[in-house]
């Protein structure tokens, strides 16, 4: 049992980044807007948050300052998001070639102001974020174990995210007029609603979402930042591209591509997998070839917002 319970947390610390940054590409490709940056946003969304709690873990530690952390890597997000929002939607650029120019900026930025303010790219942080057992519900049998031990308040924070998605996006005014702009903004605008608003909050909120997941990333997997997030940006676009679009689905993705990074990343301590006599770079191919192997599989059939990744122009018709 020791062993399920190590695979099943390893695989939540993997699977909430995956979840929120997928959940955030969703939320701009229904306002009709291709967030290819979210790799980028990742990364200054983690480096501008671990690099205050490296100033401040002197004098600040555990849950506040990760709750501090939290909301600097949100509004890093936002922030770095907008240029993506202002290229696609006002200079009606191609929208992978500004995604990608912000994915080529971001580590570069963060290596060179990491430099420049601690003499290495790497920013080291000391991890007092880990939750031993929730009181009462860490005590529970098996279920305990499993969710509320040796854990980390960003897991909840996921799952709340979760929840507040399908509300946004499927029981609000809200949620309609941006699934109607990514489906046909013309329509969408005929009847009074403004679709460049709507775009820009759709990219913001993607904004959001790939800074938080990109600190939700590093906390519980590492102790530095080295200007990476190991592609999880494009993996959270295969997971949005296998949940089709939908909140739950992406669960349910992102537990699948989580499992395949917990096999990659701790396949010694799983004993079956290391007494087998396979080679460690077969074990560390695994998440790679199942996102080819998914996408073959789901691409044909997908359901993406018929105009996502159009640029819309309102005198057009």
């Amino acid at each position: 049992m020791s062993t399920l319970y190590l695979v099943f947390q390893q695989t939540m610390f993997f699977t909430i980044p995956l979840l929120l940054v997928a959940l955030g590409g969703m939320f701009s490709e229904h306002s009709g807007i291709i967030n290819i940056a979210l790799e980028g946003i990742m990364i200054m969304g983690a480096f501008t948050s671990i690099l205050f709690i490296n100033l401040t873990q002197d004098s600040l530690n555990g849950q506040v300052q990760l709750f501090l952390a939290i909301l600097i890597a949100a509004g890093t997000g936002i922030l770095f998001a907008l240029f993506h929002a202002f290229a696609a939607v006002n200079m009606k650029a191609d929208q992978t070639i500004s995604g990608t120019a912000l994915n080529m900026f971001a580590p570069a930025f963060a290596i060179f102001v990491a430099r420049r303010i601690g003499g290495t790219q790497q920013v080291q942080f000391k991890n007092t974020f880990r939750i031993e057992s929730v009181p009462l519900l860490g005590d529970i049998p098996v279920i305990g174990s499993l969710f509320f031990r040796n854990t980390y308040i960003t897991t909840y924070i996921g799952f709340a995210i979760l929840i507040l998605s399908v509300i946004v996006l499927y029981r609000t005014r809200f949620g309609l007029r941006l699934r109607a702009c990514g489906e046909h903004p013309q329509a969408a605008d005929s009847v009074g609603i403004n679709v460049y608003r709507m775009q820009y909050a759709g990219v913001m909120i993607s904004g959001a979402l790939g800074g938080l997941g990109g600190l939700v990333f590093v906390v519980p997997t590492s102790t530095n930042f080295n200007a990476s997030v190991a592609g999880y940006g494009f993996l959270a676009l295969a997971v949005l591209i296998f949940g089709q679009w939908h909140p739950v689905k992406i669960l349910g993705a992102a537990f699948f591509f989580g499992l395949m990074k917990t096999v990659a990343a701790s396949y010694s301590a799983i004993p079956f997998l290391a007494t087998s006599g396979i080679p460690s770079y077969i074990y560390k191919m695994v998440p790679y070839i199942a996102t080819l192997i998914v996408l073959i599989f789901t691409s044909k059939n997908s359901q993406a917002p018929k105009a996502e990744g159009i640029p819309y122009d309102k005198g057009a018709r």
